[in-house]
């Protein structure tokens, strides 16, 4: 059987910790920042861990 490609448009939005959990960046970073506060720019650009429910799906994605 041939190889599974990985994803090109997963490969450059996910990165897997060294214990196996897959990090992803956050939404509403794009535009329209000036009407965001401060504070929650700051918690907005935090990377965040991806849910349990959608591991499986983005591992597969990342031929892992």
């Amino acid at each position: 059987m041939p190889k599974q490609k990985t994803h090109s448009g997963s490969k450059k939005r996910f990165k897997i910790t060294g214990t196996g959990k897959i990090k992803k960046q956050q939404a509403n970073m794009r535009h329209n920042l000036e009407h965001k506060s401060n504070r929650r720019r700051r918690r907005l650009n935090q990377d965040q861990i991806v849910a349990d429910s959608d591991v499986k799906t983005i591992k597969k994605l990342l031929g892992r």
